[in-house]
């Protein structure tokens, strides 16, 4: 590790401690007004005012609500992005806080309010050392992480991946005590593909169905075949999961109607397995349907790719936040099929997602959940570690 890595981690610990206090008052504010999808109009002010203050240069409007600035290092060197997301959930908050949502069905439970204010504190620590670094900061604030229509995508079609060579992003994990870090190997994440299936048949008497061709039973069929493209067509080693979630057709008892519609999603943890569960899934569901005398007509939308972490990225940054921390970070080979659509920066350049624990004592708290109450130690954890990780790859 370098010297500067090592000189510098007690001073970026000291200049983000000695802010915590706001960050976290930086939180509650975004956490009483949350804001969904590509709506973070007010989130994103109060990043780009903060940004301001700093002296940096702000784009906003990035991928619509997004926001960039950039801190330049003393010399030259490579680009590094620090990402972090910015939107809430359409979920009605239970939680009873002093500082819970304002806003009727809408709530921030997920933690992006932690995240962006923990972003904003490796900011402010990033800028007063910036003479030292030996490239640029990139600071990188998303809309829209958890709808369907990407808000990663959005920004990089603008231009915010552009130029950079690696990117760091950083998720607080309930699952993980306060004050732990944790790290994968491979995949974070899964791919999250869409599909929607409308199966054709012929209308007709219930008391007569060989006068009529049957999509109900049809997709019935096709269903259960569907479920050996995972069971008998992946590589176990390279697992995925098909799920229906939504199935209709017909309106009442004694009426064989003439479609049924499925849907559901595919969720692949390697680009190749992507290709082929895609590949397989329209095959059988265009072969079934034609066997019973139907018709099937897919619609079949890809979503969000893969995250696959760097292994030299995941190396430095085991190697470093343990020295900064002082306690050993937990590395394991990723297993989850959760989609994130930082994969969209992680497929043009080599990549790592930082997982912080944010679990408090004596809870059980899960993220998408209405009585969502992670650790605020979490928030300076979270600057810091981003902090020392930019300062490493830029010393």
């Amino acid at each position: 590790m370098s010297r500067l890595a090592n000189d510098i981690g007690p001073e970026l610990e000291g200049l983000i401690r000695r802010i915590e206090p706001d960050l976290v008052a930086i939180r509650r504010d975004i956490h009483a007004y949350p804001e969904t999808g590509f709506d973070t109009v007010r989130t994103a002010g109060i990043v780009a005012e903060r940004l301001r203050a700093l002296g940096l240069n702000v784009r906003t409007g990035v991928g619509r609500t997004g926001v960039v600035a950039e801190i330049a290092g003393g010399r030259e060197g490579p680009c590094v992005i620090l990402r972090a997301d910015m939107d809430a959930l359409p979920i009605h908050e239970e939680t009873g806080l002093p500082y819970a949502s304002t806003v009727p069905g809408k709530m921030h439970a997920c933690g992006h309010d932690l995240h962006t204010a923990s972003l904003l504190g490796a900011a402010e620590a990033l800028a007063q050392i910036a003479p030292r670094l030996s490239g640029t900061v990139r600071l990188v604030f998303q809309p829209a992480e958890e709808t369907q229509e990407s808000g990663a995508a959005a920004m990089v079609a603008e231009g915010a991946a552009d130029g950079a060579d690696m990117a760091i992003a950083f998720h607080n994990r309930p699952e993980l005590a306060a004050g732990r870090i944790g790290l994968s190997r491979g995949a974070s994440t899964a791919s999250s593909d869409e599909f929607r299936v409308v199966l054709q048949g012929r209308s007709g008497h219930a008391a007569r169905p060989h006068a009529a061709i049957d999509p109900i039973v049809g997709a019935a069929y096709v269903i259960t075949q569907l479920q050996t493209v995972i069971s008998r067509e992946m590589d176990p080693a390279l697992s995925a999961v098909l799920t229906v979630g939504h199935i209709e057709g017909g309106a009442t008892q004694n009426i064989i109607p003439d479609s049924c519609m499925f849907e559901g999603t595919v969720r692949c943890r390697s680009p190749q397995s992507r290709d082929r569960a895609e590949a397989a899934f329209r095959r059988v569901c265009t072969g079934a349907a034609e066997a019973m005398g139907l018709t099937a007509v897919i619609d079949y939308v890809r979503g969000a790719p893969a995250l696959m972490n760097d292994d030299g990225l995941v190396d430095k940054a085991a190697q470093a936040l343990t020295a900064q921390f002082d306690a050993p970070v937990l590395v394991e080979a990723g297993s989850g099929f959760g989609a994130e659509d930082f994969s969209y920066f992680s497929e043009r350049m080599p990549s790592i997602q930082i997982l912080i624990g944010s679990g408090q004592p004596g809870r059980d708290d899960r993220v998408h959940n209405s009585d969502y109450q992670p650790d605020e130690a979490c928030i300076a954890q979270s600057a810091i570690a981003l902090a020392r990780m930019a300062t490493e790859l830029l010393s």
